[in-house]
């Protein structure tokens, strides 16, 4: 408290030596506040009058001395120096109780000391009354704070009514700092969304305290009977030390109960003159993933990128772009991207130049498949570090078109590997799937392949001369919300009104965050010596029906009647479950736990590359079943589900 009420007081007299100019008070409001100010010292002086004439029993008199009138004017002068009428009063804090503290101490030493020294120069005789000053001075500062909090109180009341239709009641989980600090924000800002009812607690120890001046509850049962019992409509997750187990508990029952769920932020995540309101969100479907938050080793990834040259292939797509923002901000010497889509190419360009402006940035539009032209860039720029995420991934399309699958995922990535060797780059990156395990699809067998060359590639450079390039793979599962992918989907057919469409019952898919997803893959590509394959911990599998569902409770609305979930039957090449590994492929551990090496069969690399130039010469004629069934013999184990192509499985 004291130490507040030194800064306020430093701030006052600061303030106090600012440049006053009357040309600046230009506008009604404040005037009227130094007019309100005024009127409240002379009513004050009168009631001071009052007070002291019944004290020495005279008889009251509305006539002033002199002494009277220059105590006034005195004060006035203080009000201005301080600048007492500059703040907006239903904004009044400590700062203005303490503004007008100074004006009144100092008023009574200047009236205190200006009499004295009239007295002893003149040698008039009559003496103040000092309990009169005294008098005057508590009932002045008095009435000029119970006046602005009078006002305050006014205007929160008429604004509390103007909002109060719409309001979600919510009860703030945690009484932590954070918590407090956001419960505080939201009761102060106007308008806003929320009305605070109270706090909720796991333990007993605060029970029947307040904070706030509201109460502090403990969960009853479990945080739905809370909320009703309480007539809440939501709740904020305000604890910064809550659990992710604690978390998802609180989130699934809020779900099946329908109440809402909002997640707070750090204060210290809070930008200045942010607006807190707007700074709570939902609950998002990545929030009730149940898998631990992932650490990376920084240290690691800086000395890979830091100053170097780094392409980008793909950069346009959902994982390209995010690899773009991360591996920006580990300020390489120079970063290039590439991709063919022109729109969403210069979305990402607006986006770096904006939050990296001195970073020394290329966008380029460019088509791996086209040889000539990425071979120039690579001789022009000499990549030290290439991320190849440039790829086609939509299943049921590449079922359709097995040409484009080859020619992208195939072609595409021998082009840019080759090119990564010819010039020397440090290490190659390829982003795989899932899908190329066991594949069932087309597409999958096309990123197989890919694999299979990278590895091969490999394999060649550790017997040549010189051992110049690594080249490495990743390979994870879906990404909850890239292009495309089921989440959005969902999103976009809830906010139609529904049906919500799911191909199987009991479809399974492993999901990871577009973040997490590249933060694996760039740490991965740091780690990587050559030739190892890893796979991420995509945590526990998660049904698309259970996903279906949370997802429409985090809308706000009830599964089955107000959003229907519709079985359409799988996909052409959609399988029920995705794989990391095969039957035949075991695993080695990393320094990271979220990452792994999977042991995979080596090819030779003169036969391979036979092979894939005869399967890229193939797609040229756009044949798709010599295309498929060229991929087959390629990759054994791809064999097709619910598609056109399982034919040719049972003539082999």
């Amino acid at each position: 408290m004291k130490e507040n009420f030194r800064k306020a007081l430093l701030h006052v007299l600061a303030s106090s030596r600012q440049r006053f100019d009357f040309k600046n008070i230009n506008y009604l409001p404040r005037w009227v506040i130094l007019g309100f100010d005024v009127l409240i010292i002379f009513s004050s002086l009168l009631i001071t009058k009052v007070i002291i004439s019944r004290i020495k029993g005279q008889i009251f008199t509305l006539s002033f001395s002199t002494t009277e009138v220059v105590v006034l004017l005195i004060n006035i002068v203080f009000f201005v120096l301080f600048r007492t009428y500059a703040g907006l009063i239903r904004h009044s804090t400590f700062l203005d109780a303490v503004r007008f503290l100074v004006a009144s101490v100092c008023t009574l030493i200047t009236v205190i000391v200006c009499h004295y020294s009239y007295y002893l120069y003149t040698g008039y005789k009559e003496i103040i009354f000092i309990p009169e000053l005294l008098i005057y001075t508590l009932i002045s500062f008095c009435g000029l704070f119970l006046f602005r909090v009078m006002v305050k109180q006014v205007f929160e009341v008429y604004l509390n009514s103007s909002y109060e239709e719409g309001k979600l009641k919510v009860l703030v989980f945690g009484t932590g700092e954070n918590a407090i600090a956001i419960a505080n924000a939201l009761k102060s800002e106007k308008p806003n969304r929320y009305t605070v009812i109270g706090f909720v607690e796991e333990t007993l120890r605060n029970k029947s305290k307040q904070i706030l001046g509201l109460p502090i509850l403990n969960i009853k049962r479990n945080i739905a009977f809370t909320l009703r019992s309480n007539k809440a409509q939501a709740l904020i997750l305000a604890d910064n030390n809550i659990s992710k187990q604690k978390s998802l508990e609180l989130i699934d029952k809020c779900l099946d109960y329908n109440f809402k769920v909002f997640r707070a932020p750090l204060v210290s995540d809070i930008k200045e003159n942010a607006n807190i309101t707007n700074q709570i969100q939902k609950i998002q479907i990545e929030d009730i993933l149940e898998r631990d938050p992932i650490k990376l080793d920084n240290k690691l990834v800086a000395k890979e990128i830091f100053n170097k040259c780094i392409f980008v292939t793909g950069a346009a797509g959902s994982i390209g772009s995010e690899i773009v923002r991360q591996v920006a901000a580990y300020k390489p010497n120079k970063l290039v991207i590439i991709d063919q889509a022109e729109s969403p190419l210069y979305q990402i360009q607006i986006e770096i130049e904006k939050e990296f402006p001195n970073l020394n940035f290329q966008a380029v539009i460019s088509d791996v498949r086209d040889l000539p032209k990425t071979e120039k860039l690579f001789e022009l720029n000499r990549p030290h570090v290439v991320f190849h995420a440039a790829a086609y991934k939509h299943v049921p399309l590449m079922e359709r078109y097995p040409a484009e699958a080859v020619l992208a995922n195939v072609l595409g990535s021998k082009n840019v590997a080759d090119l990564s060797y010819r010039y020397n780059a440090e290490k190659f990156v390829l982003v795989s799937t899932d899908k190329a395990v066991n594949p069932s699809n087309v597409m999958g067998a096309s990123k197989r392949i890919a694999e299979i060359y990278i590895q091969a590639l490999q394999e060649h450079v550790n017997i040549g001369p010189l051992n110049r390039t690594s080249f490495v793979t990743t390979r994870f599962g879906n990404v909850l919300g890239s292009n495309g992918s089921v989440v959005p989907l969902f999103e976009q057919q809830i906010e139609a009104g529904g049906p919500v469409t799911i191909t199987h019952p009991d479809i399974i898919r492993y999901f990871m965050t577009i973040p997490e997803a590249c933060q694996l893959v760039i740490e991965a590509g740091a780690m990587g010596n050559g030739g190892e394959v890893f796979i991420f911990d995509m945590g526990d599998a998660v049904k698309i029906i259970d996903l279906a569902k949370k997802i429409i409770k985090l809308a706000g609305y009830t599964p089955y009647k107000d959003i229907d979930i519709k079985v359409i039957g799988l996909r052409p090449g959609e399988k029920l479950y995705e794989e990391l590994l095969n039957d035949k492929t075991s695993t080695l551990p990393t320094y990271n736990d979220k990452i792994m090496i999977a042991k995979v069969e080596n090819y030779e690399y003169t036969s391979i590359n036979k092979e894939i130039i005869e399967l890229i010469d193939i797609a040229l004629t756009q044949d798709k079943y010599k295309i498929v069934k060229k991929m087959k013999a390629i990759v054994p184990e791809y064999v097709s589900m619910n598609s056109r192509f399982t034919q040719i499985d049972k003539t082999v």
